[in-house]
């Protein structure tokens, strides 16, 4: 079973780390585009290990519950970066976002099914 409380405030971490990374690494982005690419990537898919590392400390691993806590990351990163890349200061088309980041946020359920697979075995 699901502990929603946990879920969304592990699932707002999700959103906030990799946020902070990307000021610090934004300096790149003008002057290398594609490392500054591959290391939001990165710092997304290490912030996915250490967070279901945090939600599951102290409980059954489950696939399911993996998938679906990681659907319910995918859904609080894409709500909480919708003011900021639709009406702030990243303003930028929605086309844009999602092929740029958005798409990105992904890797929360792939990772968390598909790492909780593996450790089941």
């Amino acid at each position: 079973m699901i502990a929603w409380k946990r879920a969304a405030l592990v699932g707002l971490a999700s959103w906030a780390i990799p946020l902070a990374l990307s000021f610090l690494l934004f300096p790149l982005k003008k002057s290398n585009a594609p490392l500054f690419e591959t290391l939001m990537a990165l710092a997304v898919l290490v912030t996915a290990g250490a967070l279901f590392s945090l939600y599951f400390r102290g409980r059954a691993l489950a696939a399911r519950e993996a998938l679906l806590v990681g659907l319910l990351w995918l859904a609080i990163n894409l709500a909480m970066d919708y003011p900021i890349f639709a009406y702030g200061p990243m303003k930028m088309p929605a086309l844009a976002y999602y092929s740029e980041i958005g798409l990105v946020y992904l890797t929360f359920p792939a990772f968390g099914f598909w790492a909780s697979r593996l450790a089941l075995r």
